[in-house]
């Protein structure tokens, strides 16, 4: 018996240990030589012939990370701790006008790039953003973070991020970098550089407002999980999005980029995206998520955007500052990676009236302790020498000291770490302080799964990036967020004429043409889509028809346009001429599609309450394609779209709403459509 009990513990003891036994992950590697111990194979990153703590990937993370800080230098740190927008070569995102093509996935050897003209117009004197050669940045300035804004093909992607890695594991320690995008994915009419990077050959989505209008939050994750493995695919493991402010003023320049103004919405999608794209944790799949900007930066005084000096100042007139935080808080729950505090100093007086990024009461007190974040601190692109606000009389080091102290991770925006290398050198912080924040740094390469493997597999990119099935459930999407806002006159969904005739439609798009930087003016595009409907026919003249399709796409002109002057939201003052529309209305029986990236007046169209108003078949967009507009036209899709935020009944509605208070929430009569309205047929 003794010797039947030994055998059994012996043979338990066997499977617990085979259970137990490291399952060797692949190595991804270029130049290093490998390592073997036990059997297993680890990468010799530091090349000292030696297996380091930080390359077994059997050990703890904690371990890997005390080890890997111990040997960075000072200066390897401080490049750890700056983000900065990185070149290919023949990428002319940056200027105006240039043309986008000959992108190639090399590097680009220059050393500091000329400032733009993203940020600011004259006469504002700020200095602007700028950023290194890669082979530089990597090498010279022990960056291992950076933003690609380049737009270009799969493979190019693909290659580029290779061969950046490869660099990286040339380095002394071999640490790989991560590579950080905006949003590629969303039919936007504002892709200015550092909102968006506009139509691409990633899979094309609703813009992000139409993904709140669908109010499907499953096809949400859907989108999430399709995303991300078409960012991972070709070496994008980190995206500066998405935003969770809220869109209460309706004049703010960033509506466009929200889920819109309802923070139990905001919540449920920040969440949805957040887990689609990490995963319930990251790993070697996820892409990492930066959630912006916190504490929100929707409630800009005038509407103006805080990237300038006259729209510096958030406000809180209706005293909802917590309505605001929660969409952070579902963020913080999912898991988000990172959080981005914005530009904005609070007109509050209870709150320090300086930015977000180097206020501590937000940042610490709030972020920190009270909601529980223990992820990255991710400064917004240049609020150290760029928008300053708030602390505009403090040196360079000041700045950097002052953030620090308030617990920004990593600071976006430049390139050379020099001044923040002189902070610490000057005793100003504490290394033991820049310790902490390269450990939440490397908490996430390690997590990510970079350092046993940053490569791509090039081919895998182009299968996966755009694919059709991903498209099949973006075209579902685009079509649920148009929504129906009116259909008075029972024009929709057209139908055959009363002597079985197709009904003869003439379609007109109206925008303003503008290029890179510049407008060139109004565009009138007459359409006549082929599409298999028996009910409808399309013609060249509206006089030849029976209904006039027009779709409206107003534009503020980009936020980088901004002048300063007050923002208004009637059609007239963003680029549509009110007075052809009229015409048309008055014409014919129309049906008036119109385009949403704030929430525009339209009272210069309605003219009085039913039966008088001339608009009277309105759908709402929110970024989609001419063929989902089709559909929905048609018949062939039911419109079921719900609007994400309130559309206000006049100019003065909008001079007198509280900017941090939700349409829905404010005086009576404020809203001609209310947040949630939308009909089916």
């Amino acid at each position: 018996m003794k010797k039947i009990h030994f055998i059994a513990v012996a043979l338990f003891c066997a499977s617990i240990a085979h259970a137990q036994k490291p399952i060797q992950p692949t190595l991804g590697f270029r130049s290093v030589k490998t390592l073997k111990a036990n059997g297993l194979e680890f990468k010799d990153l530091n090349k000292n012939d030696k297996l380091d703590k930080y390359e077994d990937w059997r050990l703890p993370q904690e371990s890997r990370i005390k080890d890997l800080i111990s040997q960075m230098t000072l200066e390897e740190k401080i490049g750890f701790m700056i983000i900065s927008t990185t070149r290919m070569a023949g990428d002319n995102v940056f200027q105006a006008n240039a043309p986008r093509t000959e992108i190639t996935s090399g590097f680009n050897e220059e050393d500091l790039i000329q400032p733009n003209n993203m940020f600011t117009r004259k006469p504002l004197a700020v200095p602007m953003m700028s950023s290194a050669g890669t082979t530089k940045g990597v090498m010279n300035f022990k960056l291992r973070h950076f933003i690609l804004r380049a737009n270009t093909n799969a493979k190019t992607m693909a290659d580029w991020s290779n061969n950046l890695q490869a660099l990286c594991e040339t380095s002394r320690l071999g640490i790989p970098a991560i590579v950080a995008s905006n949003p590629r994915n969303h039919v936007t009419v504002d892709a200015s550089v550092g909102l968006s990077v506009g139509t691409t050959i990633f899979s094309k989505w609703p813009g992000e407002l139409g993904m709140a209008a669908m109010r499907d939050l499953k096809l949400t994750r859907e989108f999430a999980e399709i995303a991300a493995k078409e960012w991972a695919s070709v070496g994008l493991r980190k995206g500066y999005m998405y935003m969770a402010d809220l869109s209460t003023e309706p004049r703010w320049q960033r509506t466009e980029g929200t889920f819109g103004e309802d923070a139990d919405l905001a919540s449920s999608m920040i969440r949805e995206i957040v887990l689609g794209f990490q995963g319930t944790k990251l790993n070697k799949n996820s892409v990492a998520m930066t959630t912006k900007h916190f504490p929100g930066g929707g409630p800009q005084e005038g509407g103006q955007d805080s990237h300038f000096d006259w729209g510096k100042y958030a406000h809180y007139p209706g005293g909802m500052f917590d309505y605001h935080v929660k969409p952070f808080k579902a963020a913080i729950d999912a898991g988000t990676s990172s959080i981005m505090p914005y530009y904005s100093a609070p007109k509050d007086k209870s709150m320090e009236a300086v930015g977000f990024s180097y206020n501590k009461a937000i940042i610490q007190d709030l972020l920190r302790k009270k909601l529980g974040f223990k992820g990255i601190i991710n400064s917004d692109t240049g609020p150290i020498d760029m928008m300053p606000w708030g602390v505009e009389s403090l040196s360079i080091t000041e700045r950097y000291k002052k953030a620090l102290d308030a617990g920004v991770d990593i600071f976006s925006g430049g390139a050379d770490p020099a001044l923040l290398l002189e902070t610490v050198k000057k005793g100003m912080v504490t290394e033991a302080r820049i310790d902490e924040s390269i450990a939440k740094l490397l908490k996430e390469k390690f997590d990510l799964g970079l350092f046993e493997n940053p490569y791509v597999d090039v081919e895998n990119a182009v299968k996966t990036v755009g694919n059709a099935e991903f498209q099949k459930k973006a075209d579902l999407a685009l079509r649920k967020s148009i929504v129906l806002l009116r259909n008075d006159e029972k024009l929709l969904p057209i139908s055959k004429k009363s002597d079985g005739r197709p009904t003869k439609v003439y379609f007109e798009t109206y925008k303003e043409s503008s290029g890179r930087g510049q407008s060139q003016g109004t565009s009138i595009n007459v359409n006549k889509p082929k599409i298999q409907n028996p009910n409808i026919e399309f013609v060249s003249t509206k006089e030849d028809a029976d209904v006039v399709l027009l779709w409206l796409i107003p534009s503020a002109g980009g936020l980088f346009s901004s002048g300063g002057q007050a923002i208004e939201l009637s059609l007239s003052k963003n680029k549509i001429d009110v007075a052809h529309v009229n015409e048309i209305l008055n014409a014919k029986p129309t049906i008036l599609a119109i385009n949403f990236t704030n929430p525009w007046v339209i009272d210069e169209i309605e003219s009085g309450t039913p039966p008088k108003r001339k608009a009277k078949t309105i759908l709402a967009t929110f970024g989609t394609t001419q063929d989902a507009l089709l559909d929905i036209v048609s018949g062939a899709f039911n419109p079921t779209g719900k609007m994400p935020f309130t559309i206000p009944i006049s100019e003065k509605a909008v001079q007198e709403n509280k900017s941090d208070v939700p349409g829905y929430l404010e005086s009576k009569g404020y809203g001609l459509f209310m947040f949630g309205t939308g009909l089916s047929y």
